[in-house]
Parts: structure tokens; sequence; C-alpha cells
């Protein structure tokens, strides 16, 4: 997505979906403690998305220790902390425009430095972010920053674009020197996401999924399938978490449809995604705008 290309309003509309992510990001963070359970946590971001005038771009995602990304908490799989590293993924949106910021807390204390090395890589990326800057220097910012702390950036997930109710699009921002000679232009506006392990640096999905979008519209038989899709599709192709439809429907009639709409073709899934080696992960983003001879941090308050 490019800034130039959109309206005032539009424009209102993205600016104003970073800045209640932001505040999400912060409120959540410090819900982030022992002894408290990770659905009580996702559920009161998710509200405060809500409270403050947006509304959800994706469900709120908390994944601990060796869990990279996309475990959301269901009612029947609902982790309490303990001393884990936690990673809070982020997004809201304002009539489609997305903003999408991560942190990580780290409940052991025993793993503050790994927790910095995404984090200073996200801060060196943004400094060298102008028109011009090629996607292959800001993966070489962030792996030689990451590595510089001992540890290895995790190279099959990436930053991204971000378009209309689309949370992932080109460019892939990468977290490594991928050699992509990709230009960024003046008004771009990407996603810059940090990941570092004490692992291998590849994440492989797991099983169990969570998070879900529809995808793909197809014509649906079955009754109890037909009236959870209904349900489904006021997210707007949006990811979703499942303990959303939980709320609303048992969770026997929910676990069907997702069946049967992933049978059909007609939803995505995104189950968690585990470092290989079993490396801890920490990550970092910021919304980020292509703006003069700098990088504008859309979502500034993390």
């Amino acid at each position: 997505m490019n800034i130039n290309e959109l309206s005032k309003e539009d424009v209102d509309d993205l600016r104003k979906a970073c800045k209640i992510a932001s505040q999400a990001l912060e409120y959540g963070k410090k819900l982030i403690k022992k002894d408290v359970f990770l659905l009580d946590i996702a559920e009161s971001v998710d509200k405060k998305i809500i409270n403050l005038g947006g509304e959800i771009a994706f469900p709120s995602q908390l994944s601990m220790d060796d869990l990279a990304a996309h475990f959301c908490p269901t009612k029947n799989n609902n982790p309490v902390l303990e001393n884990q590293v936690v990673k809070l993924d982020v997004g809201a949106h304002i009539n489609g425009f997305i903003g999408d910021n991560a942190c990580t807390v780290d409940l052991s204390k025993e793993n503050q430095e790994l927790v910095k090395a995404s984090r200073d890589a996200l801060n060196n990326a943004i400094k060298i972010i102008k028109p011009g800057t090629t996607l292959s220097e800001i993966g070489k910012v962030i792996q030689e920053t990451i590595m510089g702390h001992g540890f290895a950036p995790v190279r099959n997930l990436s930053g991204h674009g971000l378009g209309k109710f689309q949370v992932h699009t080109s460019p892939t921002i990468p977290n490594y020197d991928n050699q992509d000679s990709t230009r960024l232009k003046q008004g771009d506006v990407f996603a810059i996401e940090p990941f570092a392990t004490n692992g291998e640096g590849i994440v492989i999905e797991t099983s169990n999924p969570n998070v879900f979008a529809l995808t793909n519209k197809k014509p649906v038989r079955d009754m109890t399938t037909r009236i959870v899709l209904k349900e489904i599709e006021k997210y707007n192709g949006l990811p979703f978490a499942k303990s959303w439809l939980e709320k609303k429907f048992p969770s026997f009639k929910v676990n069907f449809a997702l069946k049967q709409l992933a049978n059909i073709g007609m939803i995505t899934e995104y189950p968690p995604l585990a470092e290989r080696g079993k490396g801890i992960v920490s990550q970092a983003e910021h919304t980020i705008l292509v703006e003069g001879k700098k990088a504008a941090v859309l979502t500034e308050n993390i």
C-alpha cells in the first residue's frame, strides 16, 4: 500500500488504526504477568481495540517460548503464564486500514538479551528506511543486529506490506540479506517484524490451528455450517479466532463448521509456528511509513 494513492479519509483511518493498535499493545503488555490465563489477556486486548473505536484486524496472538506466531488461546487450550517468553501481536483496523505491531515480554527474566536482539534489529532497520532503500538492505541490518547479540534471525518469517482488509501483502520485508534489490518508494506503508531465536532460525507449522480466514467463497449446503459461515463473513476476509465463534455457538458446531469449510477449500488455516530447533523466539514489530528522507513510525507507543 502506498499512502499517496489513498484519500485523506483513508489516510486518517490508517493513522487512527495504527494509534489504536499501539495503545492496545501497550495495554496488553501490562497484562502479561505470572498466574494470568492467556485467554483473559487476548479477550481484554481485543476488547480494548473496540473500546478505543477500532475494529480487530486479526486475533490478538500470544505465542510463548518456541512458538513464534499464530497461537491464540481457546477455552480448551488456555495456558496460565509462569516463566515464559511471551510474544504479543496486535492489529487494529478502521474501515479496513490496518495498524500492526508486536512486542515481547520475558517473564523468566533469563532471556532479556534475546528480547533486546529483536527490538534493536527493528530500531536499526527503521534508521535506514528512506526512498530507495532496498529490501535486502533492511534484511541485512536485521540479520547483523540479531547475530551481533549472539542469536539467529528467523529466516522464514518476515515483515510485510499492508492493504485494505489485507494483513499480508507485498512487499515481503526479509529478516536476513536475501539479495532482494526491490527499492522502497515515498509513501510505502509496511510492517517491519524481526524475530530472533537461540535455535535454528527456521519455523515449522504445528497442529491444531485456532486462527482462520475466509479466503474463498463457495456454495454451502449444510445448515449448521451456513449459520456459522454467516458469522465468519462479518470479518471481511480478515483472520478470526476460533474462540470468537465459540462465544456464539457450541464448540461442537464450531468444530464441525470449520472442518466442513476447510474440506471444501473456503477457509485458510493458520496453525501455530514453532521454532524447528525448539529455540526460544522474540519478536518486535512496527507499522512504518516511508516519509521524506526517513521512516515515520505509525505505531509509536511500544
